[in-house]
């Protein structure tokens, strides 16, 4: 079981207070989403812009990092002013690191900054060694194809919120074979015992993700 964005719905989102909560519950995977600040800091944000999760706003690739870490990033779920910020990549891996805690990191669009996103979380995970449990997951392909090239020993997964002309299941294995992509995380909402099977004859380890946190009963079904 992997703790989607630390908790986020028992502590505020991709904090480093959720990722502790989640450690706390037992949970020894975390899922969080990396994007950069304008002087390339690998921070923790889902949205396109600051507005939802913080009392900032616009977009992080404007502020550089000591602008962004004076932001109150626990202000939206607690509805009173913290202290609590958004923390860097960094901090989250020492975090994860000490505790021996599995990362599974998403990489989000950046609004045109997907590559120097990508270049700032392979060269941290270089100095790292990559001495912490982890994968890589996305929506969009071209962001898995081009950290691949630069941490080629690191596993990989595919998200699939539907299936479509433009993503169909053969394009999905046809693209798992050609890069060696490990995982294949697929919407609850479409997951059924047929295409489970499918999948796992292709020999893909299967995730499943949903909007909001899934129940022990679903968890252990599914």
């Amino acid at each position: 079981m992997i703790g989607h964005r630390g908790v986020k719905d028992l502590a505020p989102e991709n904090t480093l207070v959720s990722i502790k909560k989640a450690f706390e519950l037992g949970l020894r995977w975390v899922e969080v989403d990396v994007k950069i600040s304008q002087d390339n800091i690998p921070i923790l944000l889902h949205d396109d812009t600051l507005d939802r999760t913080t009392n900032g706003s616009g977009t992080p690739t404007n502020f550089n990092y000591s602008k962004l870490k004076k932001l109150d990033a626990g202000k939206f779920f607690y509805r009173t002013s913290t202290d609590i910020n958004i923390p860097t990549l960094d901090s989250v891996i020492l975090f994860c690191k000490e505790k021996n805690i599995g990362l599974n990191i998403e990489l989000k669009p950046n609004n045109g900054f997907e590559k120097k996103n990508i270049l700032a979380i392979a060269n941290l995970f270089k100095n790292y060694n990559f001495d912490i449990p982890h994968y890589f997951s996305s929506f969009d392909f071209m962001s898995i194809i081009e950290l691949k090239k630069l941490l080629p020993k690191s596993s990989y997964g595919i998200l699939i919120d539907n299936f479509d002309k433009k993503i169909t299941l053969e394009k999905l294995f046809f693209f798992c074979r050609k890069y060696t992509i490990n995982y294949c995380g697929i919407n609850k909402n479409i997951l059924n015992q047929e295409l489970v099977s499918k999948i796992k004859n292709n020999n893909l380890v299967i995730t499943a993700f949903s909007d909001k946190n899934f129940n022990l009963k679903e968890a252990e079904t599914l």
